[in-house]
């Protein structure tokens, strides 16, 4: 299997060369009735399709939910296939948000299904769950590794269910949310110019100073736009890491099309608004 440059390495320079602005793709029956498209596997492809031709040029970081194309089977799939293919020949770099996590070779099965480089799903990255124990992911750390992919682990997340298990105090007096960052930073120790092991770290929690969010790699900050967070919020919440933070907006975007020139405007007012927040910063 031939190793690609490490995740890490590949987001800096996508992020400095185009913004860290990151662009969901979310094609969930409501967005498909407001473009005015059925809810079926057709709607889906003209939907997906649509956004990756306005903004995968553009942007840094494309993020399908793969719960979307998931529910329409096999077909659906096949389209999330296509869409992750096009999406990084157009130079965006795919985080596969699929939120994964299990022990084992049920793990390393899903592991192997968005992270080997010869997999019909590979990813730049993958969203996953660490609620199984940390050591749960290794094979998707090891498997990342290997193929020059990344992981973004859920920390802290924004919505409001999350806290009675990232909130949790250990018995070492850290919270759950605090160790997984803790982790986190142990995988990037001494790389360089980034790791590439990320946390998700919600836009909307406010001020997050008592967290070390300096992990030495990215934090995917959900939560920009219809959630309620804006631009201007981002060096207020993540202080001293706001530059690796990887705002994403889905919504904000995606209600402007299916017009490819109104998608592409939205997605460049955006990243405009990040690029004033963080050099303000």
């Amino acid at each position: 299997m031939t190793v690609m440059e490490a995740f890490g390495a590949r987001l800096r320079r996508a992020m400095d060369e185009r913004g860290p602005l990151c662009v969901g793709i979310d094609p969930h029956a409501s967005l498909l009735a407001e473009w005015g498209l059925n809810d079926d596997v057709a709607g889906l492809e003209r939907f997906s399709r649509t956004v990756v031709e306005a903004v995968a040029d553009r942007v840094a970081v494309l993020k399908p939910q793969s719960a979307f194309f998931e529910r329409f089977g096999s077909r659906g799939v096949a389209v999330l296939e296509k869409s992750v293919q096009e999406a990084r020949a157009a130079g965006a770099l795919v985080v596969m948000d699929a939120k994964r996590g299990d022990i084992g070779s049920t793990m390393a099965a899903y592991a192997e299904s968005f992270l080997h480089k010869d997999a019909p799903l590979f990813s730049d990255a993958l969203t996953v769950s660490p609620y199984l124990g940390y050591g749960s992911l290794k094979p998707a750390v090891d498997l990342a590794r290997e193929s020059g992919a990344g992981l973004f682990v859920l920390a802290l997340t924004s919505n409001q269910e999350g806290g009675e298990v990232q909130h949790a105090v250990r018995e070492d007096g850290r919270n759950v949310g605090a160790t997984m960052l803790a982790h986190l930073a142990a995988e990037n120790a001494g790389e360089e110019p980034l790791g590439s092991f990320g946390a998700v770290v919600g836009a909307t929690l406010g001020d997050l100073s008592s967290y070390d969010l300096g992990i030495n790699g990215p934090l995917l900050a959900p939560g920009i736009g219809a959630q309620g967070a804006t631009p201007a919020d981002l060096p207020r919440v993540f202080g001293a890491a706001v530059r690796n933070v990887v705002p994403n907006v889905s919504r904000g975007v995606l209600r402007h099309g299916p017009d490819v020139a109104a998608l592409r405007t939205a997605a460049d007012r955006f990243a405009a608004e990040i690029r004033t927040a963080l050099s303000v910063s």
